[in-house]
């Protein structure tokens, strides 16, 4: 395997914070991007100061923001913001997640940043976009999974509409961040030029739900709250065992035909004018759900699954962070919680990157930075700019 990351070549200043866009860039810091994280000198990012803590140091900040290089800078300071155009003419990608126009109002929006490199990539994220009349409204994840539909087909149907128990506004739309940021770069491949890369939290949930939009533009019938089931399918949902709730997912025709022949030996339900067809099995499937569970009651959840997937019916137990922790798929193969060991906070576990690449495998190399700690290492290499320059600098409230 080459030990190079994917991304070592493109440099990112990241002027991101809390969960959209510090997600994205540590994507793409795992790739080997060099992510140059930009934070206010007094405070830093907000999530500094997010629970839990260990040793005074904030896991919330540490989880997301691993494998970056960290520089202060006062962007309010006239000499912070000649620092920064500097910056900006040495590297590929500024990102942030202002409020749209707040980085305009500071004379560092993309029209300026574009005449100090026009081969720069502005990738900005926030609740509703940089236009449209719902710009100026302030984004948070529950506005923008409200606002986007998810709450709306989300929980049981005689219960309220419910957000989703993640940030998933925020973490869709880190994703799509990077996403557009990458076609960005190869669009400059191509052209030689840079783009400006818009993302909305709202736009991101409203993408999720193509299923449900074209059930409601084909019907007129708006999508309601199903609980576990799915729309289109059926048995596809959670089923109560002896010791708690599993999931059967019949996905077609033919999965159903083999729980009933292979797993609940009752090949009758197969024939049952009821359940035969999938659009009936949908429209019966309380009915249904009722004779699945009456078998179900006489296993525990991990005898269930076990007997379903015997009999090649894709099913599995629902799992929670604990039993997550100890999956040896999950995490043992497959990385998805990597431990390191950072300054403060000692040995601690971050979220492992979902993007496996065979040869060049993200990794987690290194902690997230302690406020301004890469301040001397950044301003020498990009800015030229020597060890008491910078105490200077720092004195005089810049760094």
């Amino acid at each position: 395997m080459e030990e190079h990351g994917a991304l070592q070549n493109i440099v990112i200043l990241d002027l991101t914070r809390v969960l959209c866009g510090p997600y994205c860039s540590s994507l793409l810091a795992d790739m080997g991007a060099e992510v140059i994280k930009i934070e206010n000198p007094d405070c830093g990012d907000d999530t500094r100061a997010f629970a839990p803590f260990r040793n005074g140091e904030s896991m919330y900040f540490a989880n997301l923001n691993r494998n970056k290089k960290g520089i202060t800078l006062n962007l309010k300071s006239t000499e912070g913001k000649e620092m920064f155009f500097k910056l900006v003419s040495e590297v590929d990608v500024v990102m942030e997640n202002f409020r749209p126009g707040v980085m305009d109002k500071l004379g560092l929006g993309y029209e300026v940043l574009k005449g100090v490199n026009d081969q720069i990539i502005y990738a900005a994220a926030s609740g509703f976009g940089s236009y449209g009349p719902y710009s100026n409204r302030p984004g948070y994840d529950i506005l923008s999974q409200a606002m986007g539909g998810l709450m709306s087909v989300t929980g049981w149907p005689d219960g309220p509409p419910t957000r989703a128990g993640n940030g998933m506004g925020d973490i869709l739309a880190g994703m799509y961040l990077a996403i557009g940021i990458l076609a960005a770069i190869n669009s400059r491949n191509i052209n030689g030029k840079g783009q400006r890369v818009d993302i909305a939290l709202a736009d991101s949930i409203v993408a999720t739900l193509g299923v449900e939009a074209q059930r409601y533009f084909s019907t007129g019938i708006v999508p309601e709250r199903l609980g576990n089931r799915y729309a289109p399918l059926a048995p596809y949902d959670s089923f109560k065992a002896k010791d708690g709730y599993f999931i059967i997912a019949c996905g077609n025709q033919r999965l159903y035909k083999d729980f009933c022949y292979e797993v609940i030996r009752r090949p009758e339900l197969w024939e049952d004018e009821r359940f035969h067809e999938q659009t009936d099995r949908v429209k019966n499937q309380a009915v249904l759900k009722e004779i699945i569970e009456e078998w179900a009651a006489d296993y525990t959840i991990e005898e269930a699954v076990d007997l379903v997937m015997a009999g090649g019916v894709p099913s599995g137990p629902i799992l929670n962070l604990q039993q997550i922790s100890q999956n040896e798929h999950i995490v043992g193969v497959r990385e998805m919680f990597i431990d390191v060991e950072h300054p403060v906070i000692g040995p601690m576990t971050v979220g492992g990157n979902p993007i496996k690449m065979m040869s060049t495998m993200p990794k987690v190399r290194t902690p997230a930075p302690m406020l301004g700690q890469h301040n001397e290492e950044v301003y020498l290499r990009l800015l030229g700019i020597g060890s008491e320059m910078v105490e200077a600098l720092h004195d005089r409230g810049v760094i």
